[in-house]
């Protein structure tokens, strides 16, 4: 678009602005369609995209961006606050944070703005914005082996990082989303998965009738499946088959571990050849049931864990048995509350944990009336309360090693939460989220509409950020005007927190000024925050530990036999960095 297009563009849309409320409803049907559709245009041209990834040393990396999503009412949520669910289904952030989100007015129920006491119902839609920092995931491309148009399916090789579905912080990164918008498939229906970790073989169907076919296929147990693995020590030689039950008893960490109480598991194993030099194992591996983490856990159960694997192979959480013949299942209460890895440890003495809501020392006056009770996640009973079965003392112990170390290796942010020092609105400019449709025509989960405010209603919008957002603006409709009303008034009744959004150079500064975070990985110049939700920035990891060496190498199904190539690492002789 030129410069002169640009400014008139501009102009008209803020003339539409003023005199927009003044058309008289009898005006002509057409010509305020054409109005919106222009209003629109104008909008969406304006915006940058700032999803185009980009590849930087061996990373793909993808701006930030405001997202909106929805989800219903989950089971495990009825009748419990809006705080205390969302920071035990999430630990990416501080309680201290997630209280200061969900006053800062992001999320909402059933279209009106949400507290952070406020209790979910049967039947409730949650929609609530967030400020997606993707992380990094490998640049090596996922590739497409086989497109058959007449059967309707086709055949990829995933690399490792890249998780298959949408999900926690990953959306355009994910297997689903590359193969709709790089690849230009305009819908795909998997019906199994590989783990994030885990590279290879995926067969994926175009059709709904050819999903449900191999569902069927797969729910059947008729689908002959063949992995890859490296591994540590020297496998037997003999053929190994390991049966034991699996069981996942944290579903945050993702955590799976042998016990009685689990569902049917059955994995083949056979060596292919041991490497001295490495003292590591490369070992075919077949599947006959499909859990999660099924034959990392079996290898493990085994003592033979996959010899790069983040979870099942460190001593720091299993100890030095590292979970071999599996672990302690004797219920126990014993839980321990959150403590900050040790580095920071002084910087939360010196200004309270974000850990809890009730705080002591430099910030005891800050704590709200509302803190007096303390949640799950301040005490550490959030452990297990997703497990199916009690958990043993020695389950409790390594699902909370799992998280110290997580927080020690990555400085996860919600032990740096600036919100306390640089408190403002933390809202996408000039957004609001589209008012659900009717209960009886609302859709489960999936994404929220979030509709522009540059149409402006007889309702003001409350302040919003001044920093200039990243992301497209959604389309908005020629109805949502009317729409509108509804949740700006939600919005104006609610009581906003006192002062405005930051700037970025205001974000910056205070940033600058804060006490030291203990962060020594950041150059100078480089800012540690996002100016506008807060998030701790971290430096990008090393692409060969974004994956585990465990592939996908070969599927046996109704349509034919399928496999890849063998990954490099399995190759005799090979090496990696162990450090």
């Amino acid at each position: 678009m030129s410069v002169s297009s640009a400014t008139r563009f501009s102009n008209l849309s803020r003339k539409t602005r003023i005199h927009l409320k003044v058309i008289p409803a009898s005006a002509n049907e057409q010509f305020r369609q054409n109005l919106f559709s222009l209003i629109r245009s104008t909008m969406m041209a304006d915006q940058p995209t700032p999803f185009k990834a980009k590849d930087v040393d061996g990373l793909k990396k993808i701006p930030p961006y405001w997202y909106p999503y929805t989800t219903m009412t989950k089971l495990r949520w009825i009748g419990r606050e809006l705080l205390e669910v969302v920071s035990t289904e999430f630990r990416d952030r501080s309680m201290e944070y997630y209280r200061y989100a969900l006053e800062s007015g992001v999320t909402t129920v059933n279209g009106k703005v949400a507290r952070p006491d406020t209790i979910l119902r049967n039947g409730d839609r949650v929609e609530n914005v967030v400020h997606r920092h993707e992380p990094p995931v490998t640049s090596t491309p996922v590739k497409v082996l086989l497109h058959d148009v007449e059967r309707e399916f086709i055949v990829v090789d995933k690399p490792g990082s890249i998780p298959v579905h949408a999900s926690g912080r990953y959306y355009k990164n994910s297997l689903i989303e590359i193969l709709v918008n790089d690849f230009g498939y305009e819908k795909c229906y998997p019906v199994n998965r590989l783990d994030r970790l885990t590279s290879g073989l995926m067969i994926i169907p175009l059709s709904a009738q050819r999903a449900r076919q191999l569902t069927l296929e797969f729910m059947a147990g008729t689908v002959r499946k063949e992995y890859v693995a490296r591994v540590k020590g020297h496998f037997p030689s003999e053929e190994i088959a390991c049966e034991e039950p699996l069981l996942t008893v944290d579903r945050q960490m993702g955590l799976n571990i042998v016990h009685p109480e689990g569902k049917p598991a059955k994995t083949v194993f056979n060596i292919i050849h041991y490497d001295e030099n490495t003292g590591s194992s490369v070992v075919r591996c077949r599947p006959f049931t499909g859990r999660s983490h099924q034959i990392r856990v079996h290898l493990q159960f085994l003592g033979y864990p996959i010899a790069n694997d983040p979870v099942y192979s460190e001593k720091k959480i299993w100890g030095e048995n590292v979970g071999k013949g599996g672990i302690d299942v004797v219920p126990s209460d014993n839980r321990e509350a959150p403590a900050p890895p040790s580095h920071l440890q002084e910087l939360v003495d010196a200004q309270g944990s974000p850990e809890t809501l009730n705080k002591s020392g430099a910030q005891a006056t800050e704590a709200p009336a509302s803190s007096a009770k303390l949640l799950p996640r301040e005490t550490g009973e959030d452990i297990g309360m997703g497990s199916p079965v009690p958990l043993s003392a020695e389950a409790v112990s390594v699902i909370t090693r799992l998280r110290n170390m997580k927080d020690e290796d990555e400085d996860w942010s919600r032990w740096r939460d600036v919100v306390f020092r640089a408190k403002g609105l933390m809202k996408p400019s000039g957004m609001v989220i589209k008012p659900p449709p009717p209960q009886n025509r609302r859709k489960r989960g999936g994404k929220a509409e979030l509709v522009s405010d540059m149409v402006e209603t007889e309702v003001e919008p409350i302040s919003t950020p001044s920093s200039e957002i990243t992301s497209p603006s959604p389309t908005a409709e020629a109805d949502d005007v009317a729409l509108q009303n509804l949740s700006l008034k939600d919005e104006a009744e609610t009581e906003p927190l006192a002062g405005p959004q930051l700037t970025v150079e205001e974000a910056i500064e205070r940033v600058s000024n804060a006490p030291a975070t203990g962060i020594e990985t950041v150059s100078n110049g480089e800012q540690i925050y996002c100016p506008e939700c807060y998030l701790p920035l971290h430096p990008d990891p090393k692409p060969e530990k974004l994956y585990i060496f465990l592939h996908a190498l070969k599927y046996t199904i109704s349509l034919g036999e399928f496999s890849t190539e063998m990954p490099n690492w399995a190759a005799k002789g090979w090496t990696w960095d162990q450090s």
